[in-house]
C-alpha cells in the first residue's frame, strides 16, 4: 500500500517545476527553428534554462538523499528526474549544433519534431501532477497513449528526414550535420516516452 511520506509534496513541487522548466525549453527551441538570426544569443537562453534543469535535478537528488520514507520507490524518483534532466539536455543539445555547425536554416521536418517535442512536454505537466493521485486513471491513460503516440509517429517524421538527406543531392558535410541534428531531436522524444513510461509504472505498483 501507498504511504504517505511527510515531505511528499517537496518532491511533487520539484517535478512539477521541472516538467515546467522542460517545456519552457521545448517551446523555445521551436522558436529558435523558426529563426536562426543571432541563434548564438537565443542559445544561451535555452543554455540559462538547462542550467535551471540540471539545478531541479540536484534538488530532486538532494531530497532524495534526505528522505527516508519517499512517496514511492527512491530508484523511480531517480528515473524521473534523470530522463527529465536529460529531455532538457537534448533540447540544448539540438539547438547547440545549429550554432557549432553553422546551420542558419531549419528543414520543415526538424520544426515537425520539435513541435512534437513541445507537445509531449505539455504532456508531461498533467502527467505529473497525476502521480500525486497513485491510482490508475483514465487521464493518465490518455496522456501516456498520446506521449506514445507522439514518439511512435516522431520514429517515423525522423526515419524518412534521415533517408531523404541520404538520397537527395546534399553535400556529405551537410548530410553529417543534419544526421546529427535529426538524432538529438529524435532522442529529446525517445525520453519523453521514458518518463511516461517510468510514471505508468510507478501508478501500477502503487495502485
Amino acid at each position: 500500500m501507498f504511504k504517505k511520506a511527510q515531505k511528499d509534496d517537496k518532491f511533487f513541487q520539484l517535478f512539477d517545476k521541472v516538467a515546467e522548466t522542460a517545456l519552457k525549453a521545448a517551446n523555445m527551441l521551436e522558436e529558435f527553428l523558426e529563426d536562426l538570426s543571432d541563434s548564438e544569443e537565443k542559445l544561451k537562453k535555452i543554455k540559462d534554462v538547462e542550467h535551471e534543469g540540471d539545478a531541479l535535478q540536484h534538488q530532486i537528488l538532494e531530497q532524495l538523499n534526505q528522505t527516508f520514507l519517499t512517496p514511492f520507490d527512491r530508484e523511480d524518483i531517480y528515473m524521473i528526474a534523470k530522463y527529465m534532466d536529460d529531455i532538457i539536455d537534448y533540447i540544448e543539445s539540438t539547438a547547440s549544433r545549429f550554432v557549432m555547425y553553422n546551420v542558419n536554416y531549419a528543414t520543415d521536418d526538424a520544426k515537425k519534431l520539435s513541435s512534437m517535442i513541445s507537445s509531449c512536454c505539455k504532456e508531461i505537466i498533467p502527467l505529473m501532477k497525476e502521480i500525486r493521485n497513485m491510482k490508475e486513471n483514465k487521464n493518465i491513460k490518455e496522456l501516456i497513449i498520446e506521449i506514445n503516440r507522439l514518439e511512435t509517429e516522431g520514429d517515423k517524421v525522423s526515419r524518412t528526414a534521415i533517408r531523404n538527406i541520404f538520397t537527395g543531392e546534399i553535400e556529405v558535410l551537410e548530410v553529417i550535420k543534419w544526421r546529427e541534428i535529426y538524432q538529438f531531436l529524435e532522442d529529446t522524444l525517445d525520453v519523453c516516452e521514458d518518463v511516461a513510461n517510468v510514471i505508468e509504472g510507478v501508478v501500477m505498483k502503487n495502485a
